[in-house]
């Protein structure tokens, strides 16, 4: 039943302050043996961790990667009934796509879907919508287990998106593309529909961040491009 907190995210604060080495975790992942989740909401948190404490049979331990910046960010708040109700989500559809959002009448006419875990969903959601574009963002948010029919569930709403990104906020040879890439690959093609798989992340680097916020920033911001542009 053991719990991990661990913080990773990039913040601009540099490199130990961004990365608890995800990837590590993710090499170390098989049959089972640990859970790997980053929750991006405050009712995702709750959800998963009482999952911990009440699931029943073998107890194995759960890997929280846990953003700093989401303590105090309006985007992560929950409301009372998320709370008081539901369950921990693998994955979540991107609510302006959903029945009753905002973008919910051009969810059969996406051309892209973005995947991504972490807070970097909503720099991308927030960048979209400046940019006014019907590109949903879907939060991967336990990548271990690998929550392949989930996933699946979720692409076939976007029956016309045939490019999908997979987008990291680390550099490509972090996080948790060498684990995901595969993984994605041949869930694409059990979906039969000719879909393209691409990676958008920060380049190869020994540093898991830059140490200067306008170096950060910079990167952030080409980031959000390749993804949206």
């Amino acid at each position: 039943g053991l719990v991990l907190l661990l913080p990773h995210g990039h913040e601009g604060q540099g490199p130990e302050h961004s990365s608890a080495r995800i990837e590590r975790f993710l090499t170390l992942c098989a049959e089972d043996n640990i859970q790997v989740v980053n929750a991006t909401t405050a009712a995702q948190y709750f959800h998963v961790l009482r999952r911990q404490v009440r699931r029943e049979g073998v107890l194995v331990p759960l890997v929280v990667f846990t953003p700093k910046s989401l303590l105090r960010s309006p985007h992560s708040v929950s409301r009372v009934e998320e709370l008081s109700s539901g369950t921990f989500a693998e994955v979540l559809d991107d609510p302006a796509f959903l029945p009753g959002g905002a973008r919910a009448a051009a969810a059969s006419k996406a051309q892209r879907v973005l995947l991504c875990s972490g807070k970097v969903a909503y720099d991308l959601m927030t960048e979209r919508d400046a940019r006014d574009l019907d590109v949903p963002v879907v939060r991967v948010e336990q990548l271990y287990p690998f929550p392949e029919a989930r996933i699946a569930d979720v692409l076939r709403r976007y029956p016309k998106a045939k490019d999908v990104r997979w987008v990291q906020e680390e550099p490509r040879n972090m996080g948790a593309w060498s684990y995901i890439d595969g993984r994605l690959w041949n869930l694409l093609e059990q979906l039969a529909d000719a879909r393209r798989l691409l990676r958008v992340s920060r380049a190869l680097s020994a540093s898991p961040a830059a140490g200067q916020m306008v170096v950060h920033q910079q990167e952030l911001a080409q980031l959000l491009d390749e993804s949206l542009g």
